[in-house]
């Protein structure tokens, strides 16, 4: 083990310019000694026991991020890492564990205040040290929270990708099969004789109703009313498979005075395979408008992310309606809001007029509010959720209001600190609405909060013209 001495501390880039005798008073006040590989010495929630100055060895550093514990770097001989002078931070965030045969100094942490009051240039040393690590830190979690909010969003659009693209595969799956038995109902087609303006009315009658498009809003009573009344129909008129085209007929809103219109211009021996390729006709449509439907819901997330991540847009403040950008965060949050069994209500001012920002950053806003918001109404597996624009004089008011427990007053003036969080440990970073209130500055606004259990409400106000 080496002796702790001022020239070997004088090897410390952070205290090269620190007088000898400030670092002889260090010395005397620390403890030196070697630490075996393996040594844990902090974990989350534990208290950090003071300075460590690393001379031999390494202290590894690892952050529980998103329930995992992952590696952060290593201080390395030369390094100093815990407690510094002016920190707030009593608790450790993370694990530091040596690796391999580690010496450390320590210099408690009680002995600190001593430190500031009587060691002027040491203490100017140490307070470098502790703002580039913030400013390291603070950029790593800055990016750590973007990772955690992109993972929640990937896994929401990851679910509500596959809906639609499953549908697609299975549809297209179907209609295959299905047009695979187009040729039996082919042969009985071509057999059928029909006066030419017979056959007119029928196709113009078919394809005007498919092309109005009807919409059936039915109960499901209703339905199978309308069905039973179409199979008893179908059954008089002796076709096959009346229950299966009653049911199609019955999705297309077709009525039972469409049914006796094709039936007064159909010959009575043709009344079977004539209905019964009617409704092959309708069970195609059926498939295609799935599939279409299924590909626009794809076309749409794809243009929500596209939007919502103003990837097609430069850095700088323009204008934009901003209820855009939050339509399209909770069309990339709507599998969370599904999930959490949450009720939207979206109180949109429709005369506000665009806003000067920056987009993409403000999105960055509307999601960790209201990822925070759906954080709160989880325990209790329901909630509402309410969203609010309006203009005020010459600036935009949001407000993100939930009903969750609310935000306890004891609490409520560190939210917004760094590394600050009342989540379970790995579940949150404590920079999320760091990030948020740095933003909003940034586009020389004002955040606040307002909380009472049953209702927490954000309300984020910055200037219209930027």
């Amino acid at each position: 083990m080496q002796d702790c001495t001022p020239a070997l501390l004088k090897t410390f880039d952070a205290l090269k310019d620190v007088p000898e005798d400030q670092l002889q008073w260090l010395i005397d006040n620390s403890l030196c000694r070697m630490f075996p590989d393996g040594e844990v010495m902090s974990e989350p929630g534990g208290p950090i026991p003071g300075t460590y100055y690393v001379i031999s060895g390494k202290l590894r550093l690892y952050l529980p991020i998103g329930g995992v514990k992952r590696e952060i770097g290593d201080f390395k001989p030369g390094d100093i890492s815990g407690y510094l002078p002016y920190s707030r931070a009593k608790i450790s965030t993370g694990y530091g564990i040596t690796i391999g045969e580690t010496q450390l100094m320590i210099f408690p942490y009680q002995k600190m205040e001593e430190l500031i009051r009587t060691q002027f240039e040491l203490t100017q040393a140490l307070v470098h040290v502790m703002t580039n690590r913030v400013r390291t830190f603070t950029a790593l979690q800055q990016q750590n929270e973007k990772m955690m909010a992109l993972g929640k969003l990937s896994a929401g659009l990851t679910h509500e990708l596959n809906n639609p693209a499953s549908a697609i595969v299975r549809d297209s799956e179907s209609l295959l099969k299905h047009l695979q038995l187009e040729p039996q109902t082919f042969k009985s087609v071509i057999a059928i004789r029909m006066e030419p303006e017979h056959v007119d009315a029928v196709t113009k009658k078919l394809f005007r109703v498919l092309s109005e498009n009807r919409e059936v809003n039915l109960t499901l009573r209703q339905r199978t009313a309308k069905e039973e009344e179409l199979t008893d129909l179908f059954d008089e008129m002796e076709i096959d498979n009346s229950e299966e085209i009653a049911e199609s007929f019955v999705e297309f809103g077709f009525e039972t005075n469409d049914v006796e219109m094709f039936r007064s211009h159909i010959p009575k021996q043709f009344f079977s395979p004539i209905f019964n390729w009617i409704n092959n006709l309708l069970v195609t449509e059926r498939m295609v408008q799935d599939i279409g439907e299924s590909a626009r819901r794809i076309a749409s997330l794809v243009t929500s992310v596209k939007t919502y991540t103003h990837m097609d847009q430069g850095q700088d403040k323009q204008y934009a309606d901003i209820r855009i950008g939050i339509k399209n965060t909770l069309q990339m949050l709507i599998y969370r809001i599904k999930k959490g069994n949450i009720t939207m209500v979206k109180n949109f001012d429709e005369t506000l007029p665009p806003v000067k920002a920056q987009i993409g950053e403000l999105n960055q806003v509307w999601t960790n509010l209201i990822d925070n918001a759906l954080d709160a109404m989880e325990p209790k597996g329901k909630g509402t959720l309410t969203i609010k624009t309006e203009k005020d004089k010459e600036f935009v008011q949001v407000s993100i209001i939930d009903d969750g427990p609310g935000i306890p007053e004891e609490v409520r003036s560190r939210i917004f600190d760094p590394f600050f969080t009342t989540k379970e440990m790995g579940k949150g970073t404590g920079m999320g609405l760091e990030v948020v209130q740095r933003i909003v500055h940034q586009h020389n606004g004002s955040i606040k909060v307002i909380s009472e259990p049953g209702q927490t409400a954000f309300v984020v106000c910055f200037p219209i013209d930027g």
